[in-house]
């Protein structure tokens, strides 16, 4: 379970352990903000009604769940700037940033807030760069490249990989196929 609230922000040599405290004390680090943040961004159905909604925050225990119009509109922005379109995004949120024992501390009261505080994290350790959308037509999931040098285009290479390069090939085979059939 995700903790909302108060996260603080230790930078250290390892990024996976950037991050320790949390209100209950649970250890939350950059794979918990990898999951919630793809949780979020694949959402789409789960966005379809308010019971839905807080269906999702409750189950992840994020506290209080967001206007869901300010939950829609975020989840374009972020998916948007993920696509690389051109063009300021808004994704609106409350996330405070405050100096607890001289460490800067960032907490929010709801759910919005605690999905955009996780991106803001992994936006600030470089990790931006590696959410991507599947490129196939009939999935657009958002996922994120753990490959060493970012290639990974699929979100699943058996599924959407796959049937792409077999259509590919198929392509290629019916485009020989034609050219001996008329020599």
């Amino acid at each position: 379970m995700y903790t909302p609230g108060v996260f603080l922000v230790v930078l250290t040599r390892n990024r996976r352990d950037a991050y320790s405290g949390g209100v209950t004390g649970l250890t939350v680090g950059w794979d918990h903000d990898v999951e919630l943040l793809l949780d979020f961004l694949n959402t789409r159905h789960v966005l379809d009604s308010e019971a839905s909604w807080r269906a999702w925050v409750t189950e992840r225990g994020l506290g209080r769940s967001s206007e869901i119009a300010q939950a829609r509109a975020a989840r374009a922005a972020l998916r948007s700037s993920i696509e690389g379109s051109s063009g300021p995004q808004t994704a609106a949120g409350v996330v405070h940033i405050e100096l607890t024992d001289g460490v800067p501390v960032l907490s929010s009261s709801d759910a919005l807030g605690a999905v955009l505080a996780a991106s803001a994290r992994l936006a600030v350790l470089g990790s931006w760069e590696r959410f991507k959308i599947c490129p196939a037509d009939d999935c657009q999931r958002a996922f994120f490249d753990r490959s060493r040098n970012r290639s990974r285009t699929w979100c699943s290479m058996q599924v959407c990989g796959n049937r792409e390069k077999a259509r590919t090939f198929r392509k290629r085979s019916r485009a020989q196929n034609s050219r001996l059939a008329t020599v």
